[in-house]
């Protein structure tokens, strides 16, 4: 496994991670991307720690807090093989305070998720969402005095506009709070647009992309074709509409050349798109997900080889899209600061 540092940070982390979004199984979004109990996370973990990769992202939100107990139960004994990724800021209940990033529930949800994970630090606390109603300097002295507590070791945002970054970013440079060093953020073939803005801003500021839904909330995984129905076990069927969402003709278009590079390379559809990916500036790790372990198995054959200038090439130009305003007038001038660098 290729280890990678994340972003600007002195923290290496494995090229894929793996996200427990999969466990517990609670509620109507969560138990239609996979119901994984204890028994199979231990598996799943095995399987991750033997390939090498040692990161495992979950949320408090996912499954209400049950995926969160049942990866620490997974990772008990050997939580020092490990990094643990958690998030919050998202409602965790209809009450006043159980949303949003103000000191009393950052506080209050670290040790929330400290206790349901079984572990005495997280090593990437996330904000999940960004809050409006709190001053950004009232959340970073939170952040920094749960990092001196040792309760957190490195901070990072998901979900997050380019401006809202740059403002906590430029706040924590002036009072000397902890920096950002993580974006968790939506990125596949599909969906292009963090390049538009906030991958500029990561190779700028130093923040590594820690990508969720590499293929596409479920889109690329070989089993959607033009002219082919939803397959009856795709979860598209329920969660669909609750995801980003994708031009079906454009999708296509994609799985074409996907399917052609499959045939040329003997790899699979999710393989190559997960492949593409992590040749892109500032990718730091790409989070994979499994409902059982030959998905996982085949997700993690997409970091043992590369696609060829030429193969890349292709995917660019399949998934192409013009980007918004002001963003599409840099692709048009050549030596000036351009939107979408070159794959280093």
């Amino acid at each position: 496994m290729d280890y990678r540092y994340l972003g600007a940070s002195g923290l290496q982390v494995p090229a894929l991670s793996f996200g427990a979004g999969t466990f517990g199984g609670e509620g109507p979004l969560f138990s239609a991307w996979g119901d994984t109990d204890v028994v199979g996370a231990r598996r799943m973990v095995d399987i991750c720690l033997e390939a090498g990769v040692n990161m495992f992202d979950t949320a408090d939100v996912y499954s209400n807090g049950a995926s969160e107990e049942i990866l620490g139960a997974a990772l008990k004994g050997r939580r020092n093989d490990a990094l643990i990724s958690t998030k919050t800021t998202l409602p965790m209940g209809d009450g006043p305070g159980e949303g949003g990033s103000s000191r009393s529930r950052l506080i209050a949800s670290c040790e929330a998720s400290l206790k349901r994970l079984g572990t005495d630090h997280i090593d990437l606390f996330y904000l999940h969402a960004f809050d409006a109603h709190t001053p950004v300097e009232e959340v970073l002295a939170t952040l920094d005095l749960l990092i001196r507590q040792g309760k957190v070791r490195y901070v990072g945002v998901s979900n997050f506009s380019g401006w809202h970054v740059m403002k906590s970013l430029a706040a924590a440079d002036r009072y000397g709070f902890p920096r950002y060093v993580a974006n968790q953020a939506y990125y596949s073939l599909v969906g292009r647009d963090y390049e538009w803005e906030l991958m500029p801003l990561g190779l700028d500021q130093g923040l590594g992309a820690a990508v969720w839904s590499p293929l596409g909330w479920g889109r690329l995984t070989g089993k959607i074709r033009r002219g082919a129905a939803l397959p009856q076990t795709s979860r598209l069927h329920e969660t669909a509409d609750l995801g980003p969402p994708v031009d079906q003709e454009r999708l296509y278009d994609i799985v074409d050349v996907l399917d052609e590079l499959a045939q040329e390379t003997g790899k699979t559809v999710p393989q190559i798109a997960i492949n593409w990916l992590l040749q892109r500036p500032t990718v730091s790790t790409v989070v994979i997900g499994a409902r059982n372990e030959a998905q996982l198995r085949d997700n993690l054959g997409s970091a043992v080889w590369s696609l060829t200038g030429e193969q890349m090439g292709r995917l660019d130009a399949a998934s192409e899209t013009t980007a918004a305003y002001p963003y599409f007038p840099y692709r048009r001038q050549e030596g000036f600061a351009r939107v979408n660098p070159p794959a280093a």
